[in-house]
């Protein structure tokens, strides 16, 4: 993908900084992407670059840009497309799969910039949008930040019922960034973090 998803970092975080920033780069072009959408996008894009198309390292470097709110699953109701003023009938509502009420449709997912992106555009990613020709498309934040926020705090009582210092201490981060990124508080949600923390 960009020049940071790949060996030649130092530093052992650069690689999957880069990597998910670049991610977020891909779907900040389109407002928002599915999950197939994302995917078929970086298979173009490996393909373009003459490199071999790994679809399981595609897969994991989507559910690590997730897992750090890079990017973050939109609900339908967040997000529109030209021609229909809404989400198609084929986008997925997460809440289903929370629900396990559609197992199957994870691809079908929407895919928005989130607030732990730092978007960035790998090379010829400028070609993406003559290559996947999808219609224009907008986002509803505040819809999207109000969905956020409910995940996150969601995400922070299963760390602390998993007593998963590791991933309390990623989500006392995103408690910042979401508040940076969006007119929010997360400040009830950092603050039964960082007790679980100091517990």
């Amino acid at each position: 993908m960009g020049d940071g998803d790949g060996p030649g970092g130092s530093d052992g975080d650069a690689p999957s900084v880069a990597a998910r920033d670049d991610l977020a780069g891909v779907v900040d072009l389109f407002q928002w992407l599915t999950r197939e959408e994302l995917s078929r996008a970086l298979s173009e894009l490996a393909y373009k670059q003459r490199a071999e198309v790994d679809d399981e390292a595609i897969a994991a470097a989507i559910d690590v840009a997730v897992a750090e709110y890079a990017l973050v699953p939109a609900p339908p109701a967040a997000l529109s497309e030209a021609g229909a003023g809404s989400a198609p009938e084929s986008v997925a509502d997460p809440a289903d799969l929370d629900r396990g009420d559609d197992t199957d449709g994870a691809d079908a997912i929407a895919l928005a910039v989130g607030p732990a992106a730092f978007p960035s555009l790998p090379a010829d990613a400028e070609d993406l949008p003559h290559i996947l020709d999808v219609p224009e498309r907008d986002v509803d934040r505040e819809a999207l930040s109000e969905a956020v926020l409910k995940r996150l705090s969601e995400d922070a009582v299963a760390a602390i019922e998993s007593s998963d210092a590791e991933r309390l201490e990623v989500l006392a981060d995103v408690t910042y960034d979401i508040e940076a990124w969006a007119p929010v508080d997360a400040g009830d949600i950092r603050e039964r973090i960082v007790d679980e923390l100091d517990a």
